[in-house]
């Protein structure tokens, strides 16, 4: 009966996951900073942040796991994307009247889009502006599964055009009844914008789940974390699978890798991570091919 009513969770996080995939129809989408990973740790594993994020960055990836944090916690990250996209991104979570609540910001640029209608210089240079400020929770239905959700204000501005819109995102995350072994799932950027111009951009909604693996190897203090994750554009039909894995020796550094597959200019993910008590500071390394250059990511995190 414990096993019939475990594969009964687990189906319940599958039917969560794909609820939203009827309500999608084919097209092209835009805002595409939403689709940008979140926490260096996380993107260096590969992006696998639905599965393997295990500190305030879940509030980006699958917000049902911020019922198993007790610390509150602050969160920074700056983004050094390729062709001169930068980001930055804030979180903030605590615990009020015992409900968890994380609070995300995330200020996206392109800068110095040319504008011409001639040959020779250009005639004029503007940015591109994107933002975002998220509002999520999660709790635990009982102590296997967890669920949660996140509402999201957007905003974008492309020279004097503007928009505003709203998404949202729900999360699974059940304990297998193995130790360190999990699965989760998340359904992302669910809902709209309006007319930028003369018509709505789209927005990028996506399904990701699959396992996280811990487990101890103690005498050496090594921590190791495996992830494996399935992530899918509603609207496109590629296929993409992000696996990576994490080192932690006596929790203080980590070496970290990762791979995506099903992307034309990148694959292979690298990172590194230091702890200090309860500040964290960890890196992220994304090479592109077709001349598109590198990303570099860091992050800088406190619990208190």
């Amino acid at each position: 009966m414990k096993q019939f009513n475990n594969m009964k969770k687990i189906l319940l996080i599958f039917i969560i996951s794909s609820v939203a995939v009827l309500a999608q129809s084919s097209g092209n989408t835009g805002l595409s900073f939403l689709k940008f990973g979140f926490g260096a740790r996380n993107i260096a594993m590969g992006d696998a942040g639905t599965v393997a994020a295990n500190d305030i960055t879940s509030l980006f990836y699958n917000p049902s796991k911020l019922a198993s944090f007790k610390n509150s916690e602050v969160f920074f990250m700056h983004n050094e994307w390729i062709q001169d996209v930068r980001s930055e991104v804030i979180g903030i979570r605590s615990t009020i009247f015992g409900i968890p609540l994380a609070l995300g910001f995330n200020v996206t640029t392109l800068s110095d889009i040319e504008v011409r209608t001639r040959p020779g210089e250009p005639d004029t240079k503007f940015d591109a502006n994107y933002f975002y400020g998220s509002l999520s929770t999660g709790f635990n239905l009982n102590e296997d599964l967890a669920v949660g959700g996140t509402i999201k204000y957007l905003y974008e501005g492309i020279l004097s055009d503007e928009a505003t819109g709203y998404a949202f995102d729900i999360g699974a995350e059940y304990q297998l009844p193995y130790e360190g072994l999990s699965v989760s799932t998340a359904v992302r950027n669910l809902g709209s914008m309006n007319d930028l111009r003369l018509e709505k951009t789209k927005l990028p909604a996506e399904i990701r789940f699959g396992p996280a693996y811990n487990f101890k190897v103690n005498n050496v203090k090594l921590d190791i974390t495996t992830v494996a994750e399935y992530h899918k554009y509603f609207d496109t039909d590629d296929n993409h699978f992000n696996v990576g894995a994490e080192f932690l020796y006596d929790n203080l550094i980590a070496l970290r890798g990762g791979y995506q597959s099903g992307y034309e200019s990148r694959d292979f993910t690298f990172g590194v991570g230091l702890k200090w008590g309860n500040l964290n500071f960890d890196y992220a390394f994304l090479p592109f091919q077709l001349g598109l250059g590198s990303a570099n990511l860091y992050s800088l995190q406190f619990k208190f």
